[in-house]
């Protein structure tokens, strides 16, 4: 398992009937597996979420998505970036993941994180607890779910969850791998040192030199040899053959955010873009290399959420982007 170039479809909002929805999300799946993206990624939300639009816009469930799409594609990896370990109960999220790589043919991956977002629990009547009640509760889930991924069944009684011989059948392989998501340099950094394959780092790019710094301490502290746990970073990326349209794009994604380029002082511009990466493909790479891969991170895992739904944009952010991380 490799992430070098990981594909996020973040929103669903094509301005279509709902019948040509998902046909939207195929489309957009094929063309990053046939411009050479190793990982397609669906959300992990009931809503939408802020910062991206509002509530009450389209989301799918990303496992029966994920699942429709196994049936879609040939080659390329599936995965929900993340799961939100709350909304499921720990052997469940097991059984479901090693299904998908089942109907895959083995292209699953168990994208994982805490839970965030307390408008979908509390609405939806999922129990949302403190931040550390999270983070507990993930860390036993983790404790279950990956001795079923690797073929064994595990009993166990934790604060939050219990299982007995808790059994796993079928699976495709003894080898499906875990991805931890999420910024934690404590609590997200060392449940992945502990137990993950990939790591996919969310934070703002100025950020990235301490947070590997911070992971490879929490390597350190378990003993664990850090080329063994690979990375990954989330990128809004808004990418036109011409530059001035993508950045067009930015400025009016930006508005539906409250922020409007034009107005805004340098200060403002720098903390609302942060994790954008703008213009015509030769700048995105260009920037994407600077500020991302040079800072030592593995990969990229990329949105295109101004315009991925548009057929060819998928297609020329791979070929954009594919020589930076094969390099």
């Amino acid at each position: 398992m490799t992430i070098r170039l990981g594909y996020q479809m973040p929103n669903f909002s094509y301005s279509t009937p709902v019948a040509d929805l998902f046909p939207t999300v195929i489309a957009q799946a094929r063309e990053a597996e046939s411009a050479g993206f190793d990982t397609a990624f669906v959300m992990d939300h009931f809503y939408q979420l802020p910062g991206i639009g509002a509530p009450d816009e389209p989301m799918l469930e990303a496992y029966t998505a994920l699942g429709a799409l196994a049936t879609a594609t040939d080659n390329i990896q599936l995965s929900a970036l993340v799961t939100g370990n709350t909304y499921r109960n720990p052997p469940m999220l097991a059984k479901a993941v090693t299904t998908l790589d089942v109907v895959s043919g083995g292209r699953a991956v168990l994208g994982i994180g805490a839970g965030w977002f307390e408008l979908e629990h509390k609405q939806y009547g999922y129990e949302f607890g403190t931040f550390t009640d999270r983070f507990e509760r993930l860390d036993e889930a983790l404790q279950i779910i990956a001795p079923m991924l690797h073929g064994e069944r595990p009993t166990f009684d934790g604060k939050w969850y219990h299982v007995e011989n808790a059994i796993n059948e079928p699976r495709i392989r003894d080898n499906l791998p875990i991805m931890l998501g999420g910024g934690g340099e404590k609590k997200t950094f060392g449940l992945a040192a502990r137990f993950a394959d990939h790591l996919n780092i969310i934070c703002n790019a100025r950020e990235l030199p301490r947070k590997l710094e911070a992971l490879d301490a929490r390597c350190s502290e378990i003993g664990r040899d850090r080329s063994t746990l690979e990375t990954s970073y989330l990128a809004f990326v808004i990418i036109d053959e011409d530059g001035d349209r993508a950045r067009q794009l930015q400025h009016d994604f930006l508005l539906t955010q409250g922020v409007d380029l034009s107005k805004a002082s340098d200060e403002e511009r720098a903390a609302a873009t942060d994790r954008q990466f703008c213009g015509a493909p030769d700048e995105v790479a260009e920037q994407l290399k600077a500020r991302v891969l040079d800072a030592g991170i593995d990969g990229i895992v990329l949105n295109l959420v101004a315009n991925g739904h548009e057929p060819g944009i998928v297609e020329l952010t791979g070929r954009t982007l594919r020589p930076l991380v094969d390099a």
